[in-house]
């Protein structure tokens, strides 16, 4: 039986280490590829135009809104974010799995409107933990903190909309990364899965 492509949304809480999974997803298995999301916030420092995000101004995403050129988009923290329809239409026809990061809110309007799609919940291992990375990257100010802590506890309780849940515990990376990887393999071969439509 040949290996079907997959579209997979991979949500959870802000400081779930979602970013750290993809990127080690992407360098161990070469069927993956990412979404370049597009976003209306500035660009952090070493995040690359086309690669990392899609930067927009306000007025060309609210563009490509109009065109129904996203599978999905939503305002997160203040800012604009959505997932381009094409660049997935064109990996998945290629035969590649497709990986969304997307948060919550994201992950169900994705399942509501890709029929097929495979929906991956990381979290943390408790919420101590969480505060802690959230904590160590030093650039999220404190009223942010307290908000990613609050809707985190929300975001936890959606879990079980979720088609599987990844649990990325501190210096387990790799535990985590292979029981992705062991995911997509079952499902690329399970009979019966329909192909994503975007």
């Amino acid at each position: 039986m040949t290996d079907r492509p997959l579209f997979v949304v991979l949500s959870g809480p802000s400081g779930v280490g979602k970013d750290t999974l993809l990127r080690a997803l992407l360098a161990r298995d070469d069927r993956i590829t990412g979404v370049v999301t597009a976003k209306t916030r500035a660009r952090r420092p070493g995040e690359r135009q086309g690669i990392d995000h899609l930067f927009l101004d306000d007025d060309d995403f609210e563009v490509m809104v109009q065109h129904d050129e996203f599978l999905e988009h939503a305002t997160v923290y203040g800012h604009r974010s959505g997932v381009p329809r094409e660049p997935v239409r064109e990996a998945l026809e290629r035969g590649l799995t497709v990986v969304a990061r997307t948060d919550i809110q994201g992950a169900r309007t994705l399942r509501a409107s890709v029929p097929g799609a495979l929906l991956i919940f990381v979290t943390a291992p408790d919420l101590p933990t969480l505060e802690r990375r959230l904590r160590s990257r030093g650039d999220v100010p404190e009223a942010d903190l307290r908000n990613r802590l609050s809707l985190a506890r929300e975001e936890i309780a959606a879990a079980a909309e979720f088609d599987y849940v990844v649990v990325n515990r501190d210096d387990a990376e790799a535990t985590a990364v292979n029981e992705v990887l062991a995911i997509l393999q079952e499902e690329r071969k399970r009979p019966g899965r329909l192909p994503p439509q975007v």
